[in-house]
């Protein structure tokens, strides 16, 4: 890739988006207009290094930095999630960054790799990849999880229950839940222990005024890059051609707006990721995905299909009350 500074980068990525019908600011009403293309990611894992002279990555901070008015503030005395006795409170691990929680929303992975006789340091920026066909969004009967027409998959906080489905049927367990924040405080607090489910949203506010994500302005190495999804799924194969290297989120859960560009197979960087997994001290402990390549989308599975149809009728009864309520605040 040529060599030009960042605010060089940000004006040519953005003026081949608009070239390839992408609007980044005025979106608002009107947010599904035609000619508003969605937008795309690329990370290049060949020129991220997990900015391993500073304390904490680069893209990991301006996450934190852009998005701790978001985070959840719970109330002090969280019961369990009745009838279960549990509940999954993060609030005294707000400063945690090596896996995705509520409080933190994208972290770097760090693994090494051999392939073809030479052993690869690999630095994996890991967020929400904001799919094409969201099953987390789509089996959500109360449309707390939405896929907006600019490509983010959001969650609201006002309408998620955190009954944790989306995790479920996300391939990577990216939604993270918190207990003794959200809804249930007002309508059920015996159930305050459910919590909400948290997520990158690509800094959907940001997107909306024209400006790029705070991970990817952040950058120091320009390994996060976005555009026009199109533009950025020919950039991820251009790029990916010159190194003889590899793509992941082209097909995965049936295509997604993020593209890593790897040297080295995403089979054995999943391989690497599920033994790092394996040999932490809480194993089962959500928030640190693997890569499986190839992965399926659970909605075109049996039990997806029969889940969606089941969904159906709930949602569709909440339906309207959720585009009034949505009007209301000035989100459509």
């Amino acid at each position: 890739m040529p060599g030009f500074t960042r605010r060089e980068f940000f004006q040519r990525a953005f003026a081949a988006g608009l070239a390839g019908g992408l609007v980044l600011s005025g979106l608002g009403k009107q947010a599904g207009a035609a000619g508003r293309a969605p937008v795309g990611t690329v990370i290049d894992l060949t020129r991220c290094d997990g900015c391993r002279l500073a304390g904490v990555p680069a893209c990991v901070r301006a996450c934190r930095e852009e998005n701790q008015r978001r985070f959840p503030r719970p109330v002090d005395d969280i019961g369990n999630y009745w009838p279960q006795k549990k509940k999954e409170d993060w609030s005294d691990k707000r400063d945690l960054i090596t896996r995705l929680t509520p409080y933190n929303w994208t972290f770097v992975q760090k693994v090494e790799v051999e392939h073809g006789g030479k052993l690869y340091r690999l630095a994996i920026p890991r967020r929400c990849m904001h799919c094409d066909n969201p099953p987390c969004a789509n089996l959500c009967p109360f449309s707390a999880q939405r896929k907006t027409p600019e490509g983010p998959v959001v969650i609201d906080p006002d309408l998620c229950l955190g009954g944790a489905k989306c995790r479920q049927v996300c391939p990577w367990g990216i939604p993270a839940r918190q207990a003794g924040v959200g809804l249930y405080l007002k309508i059920a607090p015996r159930f305050a222990g459910g919590g909400v489910m948290y997520k990158c949203n690509l800094c959907y506010d940001r997107l909306k005024a024209g400006r790029p994500p705070a991970c990817v302005e952040a950058c120091p190495r320009q390994a996060l890059l976005i555009g026009s999804k199109e533009r950025m799924r020919a950039l991820a194969r251009e790029r990916a051609g010159q190194v003889g290297g590899y793509i992941y989120g082209e097909r995965e859960n049936g295509g997604t707006s993020t593209f890593y560009v790897s040297p080295v197979p995403f089979e054995k960087i999943h391989a690497a990721l599920m033994q790092q997994k394996a040999a932490q001290a809480n194993p089962s402990a959500p928030g640190f995905p693997g890569m499986p390549v190839g992965v399926g989308n659970y909605l075109d599975s049996v039990n997806g299909l029969a889940l969606g149809m089941a969904v159906a009728p709930v949602a569709g009864a909440v339906a309207a009350g959720v585009a009034a309520y949505r009007t209301m605040k000035g989100d459509e």
